[in-house]
């Protein structure tokens, strides 16, 4: 649905039809990354999660340096063609191609490891089976029906995925650069096309420096500094872009604020590291999560208004002050783990108990 609403984009006729393909294109798409969030947690365990979320980010980060390509080498080559204007090709062309995709994927992705596979053999479909099983030993009940209702009744009654989901929010509403970046490269002052070549850069140092900063996170078992890190890079970032116009400064300062999105998906794997006896529950936090933080990148869509360019400091200064807001938070979190932490631990010398479960903070 997603491809053939971006297509019927491209060949919208009129303000009101644009629109509702934009809705429909909007409704499709929203259910895509939560979607492969809750199709990660069924088949990876919490200790492997994190770093296929950032093999799914990193494609996503990739798409910012190939879309801006792409566009590029349509909107230059692709006027007129057939009698159709340049951006509708682009809607024609990309559409099209979710759409191919979308047909190979609906047979080599199976929904669960019990769901039958053509390119798995018996012996590892119950591998994977057994596998989950072992990941959320202790679970009473988990069936996919009563796993839905009592998933989603715990992270309702869980405070701490309600504070998750507000940070969320605010780094979202940092990360709203991202949506606007060819409008940022663009106060540059060069031709559209090659502003869109500007693009592709940073974009590509923050797939690289992403990978490389999650797999870390994994392999120390640690969340909150790998989390700050990156946001205190984007608000040197964001400074940069507020204090000057030159060009060569300013584009520098994009390569800044490419770092900050990879706090997001250490954020997505700290909800999934938190929660570690229910897999009901960890597939609804992530998905809350998510959608929540959905309410930044509307709010986001509001910072980046032409008469605030082309410094566009007011944005840069409202970035700042979520950037830090969301590190607040994300502290604060990992002062209530670690508190959980040092009392499980008071508990086991008290009970002459070995060392059990931790939080990753």
């Amino acid at each position: 649905m997603w491809g053939i609403f971006s297509i019927s984009t491209g060949a919208a006729t009129s303000f009101h039809v644009a629109l509702i393909s934009r809705f429909f294109l909007g409704l499709s798409e929203a259910a895509y990354y939560p979607g492969v969030l809750f199709i990660l947690s069924r088949w990876y365990k919490r200790d492997e999660l994190g770093l296929r979320m950032v093999y799914l980010v990193c494609g996503a980060s990739a798409s910012k340096v190939i879309g801006p390509l792409t566009a590029s080498a349509i909107l230059g080559t692709m006027d007129g063609k057939l009698g159709y204007a340049a951006w509708r090709w682009l809607f024609f062309i990309e559409g099209s191609f979710t759409c191919g995709l979308t047909a190979l994927a609906f047979y080599m992705i199976p929904d669960y490891p019990s769901t039958p596979a053509s390119w798995l053999t018996t012996d590892e479909q119950m591998v994977a089976q057994k596998r989950m099983i072992e990941d959320v030993y202790g679970v009473k009940n988990d069936s996919l029906n009563s796993a839905r209702r009592s998933g989603l009744a715990e992270v309702l009654a869980d405070w701490t995925v309600w504070w998750l989901a507000i940070a969320a929010i605010s780094l979202k509403i940092m990360m709203s650069y991202e949506n606007f970046f060819p409008t940022l490269a663009a106060t540059l002052g060069y031709s559209p096309t090659i502003s869109l070549f500007l693009c592709a850069p940073p974009w590509v140092v923050g797939v690289t420096t992403s990978f490389f900063i999650v797999r870390h996170s994994d392999r120390t078992t640690e969340r909150f500094w790998h989390i700050i890190c990156p946001i205190l890079i984007g608000i040197i970032g964001f400074t940069i872009a507020t204090l000057t116009m030159n060009t060569a400064v300013r584009y520098s300062s994009l390569f800044f604020m490419a770092q900050s999105s990879v706090s997001y998906t250490i954020a997505l794997a700290w909800v999934s590291n938190s929660i570690p006896n229910s897999s009901s529950k960890r597939a609804v936090a992530l998905a809350f999560v998510n959608a929540f933080s959905g309410l930044g990148d509307i709010g986001g869509s509001y910072l980046w208004v032409a008469s605030w360019g082309p410094s566009y400091s007011k944005s840069y200064r409202i970035c700042i002050f979520a950037a830090v807001i969301s590190a607040g938070m994300v502290w604060v979190y990992r002062i209530y783990l670690i508190r959980l932490n040092r009392r499980a631990e008071i508990e086991e010398r008290a009970l002459g108990l070995p060392a059990g479960f931790r939080y990753i903070a």
